[in-house]
């Protein structure tokens, strides 16, 4: 298990459950930017690979 892992499991486990919009995600990433921007590029990387799931080119 990587160590991200378990941030990733207590996620799960807390809010498992719950069902929240793409919108809401993302100003809760733009949230966590602005109190910790050391990791802009981190989540930068993460919402565009998300936003770029379905993406056929990608493969």
């Amino acid at each position: 298990m990587y160590f991200t892992d378990r941030g990733i499991e207590e996620l799960e486990n807390r809010r498992g459950e719950e069902e929240v919009t793409l919108g809401w995600v993302a100003e809760q990433l733009r949230t966590f930017v602005d109190l910790n921007p050391d990791f802009e590029v981190p989540v930068e990387r993460l919402a565009t690979w998300l936003a770029r799931l379905d993406d056929e080119d990608d493969d």
